[in-house]
């Protein structure tokens, strides 16, 4: 019989006791599968008698995650207890240093020090895996790095955010406010401890540049990443959105320009007869586009239990099989440094505007956008509220920084209240 594969999990939360829970369920299965068994020989958290619905009693326990990295017979350390510096990095470090291969969920951890943990890694011959750190279930790092090897990769594009999608599929389906959806997700326990890591599309920011590494061949650069969260969605913007045949959604792009990597997180419009339009609730959908194999759709379970741990499993079961692979797809120390190009790519724009109810305002409007050599190709306006009225403008395709001059622009003319809305409109 082939000598066992023995994991140390540090973390016992949702996704730990998931991983547990696949161990004891599945262990023949895992067995024909992998070559050999799969067992764990010890674990950590931060408490050993908090009631988890498993027993972790067959367990050596370890109270330091860097003693249970370095114990002799693991053999995996899976790293289950997120944050980006750290026991996590500590003890990630001490695992590659002490000849272990690593399993991790932690996005975070890999969107700030990916770069010299692949090289350690690399240096000494071992392994990261992190399948479980993406899009929960869905198979995306596995895609971008196998299934996808042969593309030259054009853009990298999703939703990633369950989160954020379940709170503007909510603010439309219901007709709720975004403090109302906002409040009935904390209710579910959708969001982080700090939900600006959510509805700031932080979270979903790390998973793009881990996305980005792979795809494009450069250093993992989640400084890079433009982000701007959901916040200042309104009910309004989603139903105009509707209105002309749009749905909003917080959208992850990454893609290669002459002038450097472009990669934001931020809202926008997309079809709502595409895929990525008539995603619901808290699914996950990640689109890859290549020169070969064209669009690639993947939809799933970003999170939870279930779907998360079957990913950690299916990374595990990689490293039974003796599967090893360059962290990012090529060789740390050959993936590129490259300058960050901010939304380079031309688009069409949707703006709210609230414009006061005076003659020749309207008038005002157009000539700032053409001054801007920007073009309307579609305008609504609607009903007056007091003295102002919401003005929609979708725009032709143009650059940011053409519509900044025009955002700026606006300010100047006396004649719109607040601050104007804008939110790209994004080919899917």
């Amino acid at each position: 019989m082939s000598e066992p594969l023995r994991l140390g999990i540090a973390g016992l939360g949702t996704v730990g006791v998931g991983v547990v829970k696949i161990v004891r369920k599945h262990a023949a299965l895992l067995e024909a599968r992998a070559g050999r068994p799969v067992t764990i020989s010890a674990v950590s958290a931060r408490s050993r008698g908090k009631d988890r619905g498993v027993s972790i009693s067959d367990f050596a326990w370890e109270d330091d995650p860097v003693a249970l990295a370095k114990r002799d017979d693991v053999d995996v350390f899976v790293e289950l207890m997120g944050g980006e510096n750290g026991p996590a990095k500590a003890a990630t470090e001490a695992a590659l240093a002490a000849g272990k291969d690593v399993v991790t969920a932690n996005k975070a951890l890999l969107a700030h020090h990916g770069q010299a943990l692949a090289e350690q890694a690399e240096a000494a011959g071992r392994s990261i895996r992190y399948e479980a750190a993406v899009a929960g279930g869905i198979p995306v790092i596995k895609s971008l790095l196998e299934g996808l090897a042969g593309n030259q990769i054009s853009r990298v594009m999703g939703v990633m955010n369950g989160t954020c999608n379940y709170i503007l599929t909510r603010m439309e389906s219901a007709g709720l406010t975004y403090d109302q959806a906002f409040a009935e997700a904390d209710g579910l326990g959708y969001l982080e401890a700090d939900p600006q890591l959510d509805v700031g599309g932080i979270d979903a920011g790390h998973k793009l540049s881990i996305l980005s590494a792979i795809a494009f061949g450069t250093q993992v650069d989640f400084d890079a990443v433009e982000l701007e969260g959901i916040g200042a969605i309104t009910i309004e913007d989603i139903r105009a959105a509707a209105d002309m045949e749009y749905k909003i959604k917080l959208l992850g792009v990454a893609q290669m320009t002459g002038r450097g990597l472009e990669q934001r997180m931020s809202p926008c419009l997309v079809p709502d007869s595409s895929p990525l339009g008539q995603l619901q609730g808290g699914t996950n959908m990640v689109v890859l586009e290549g020169d070969s194999v064209g669009q690639i759709v993947l939809r799933g379970a970003g999170a939870g239990e279930g779907p998360t741990a079957s990913a950690v499993m299916g990374d595990i079961v990689d490293i039974a099989r003796g599967i090893r692979l360059p962290v990012f797809g090529q060789p740390a120390t050959g993936l590129r440094n490259v300058p960050a190009a901010r939304a380079a790519v031309p688009a069409p724009y949707y703006l709210r505007i609230q414009l006061q109810d005076k003659p020749g305002a309207l008038a005002k409007i157009a000539r700032v956008l053409g001054e801007s050599g920007i073009s309307i190709d579609r305008m609504r306006q609607y009903g007056h509220e007091d003295t102002t009225a919401p003005v929609l403008i979708v725009t032709h395709k143009t650059t940011r920084s053409a519509l900044e001059q025009a955002l700026a622009g606006f300010r100047e003319t006396g004649v719109v209240e607040g601050e104007p809305v804008a939110i790209r409109i994004e080919a899917v």
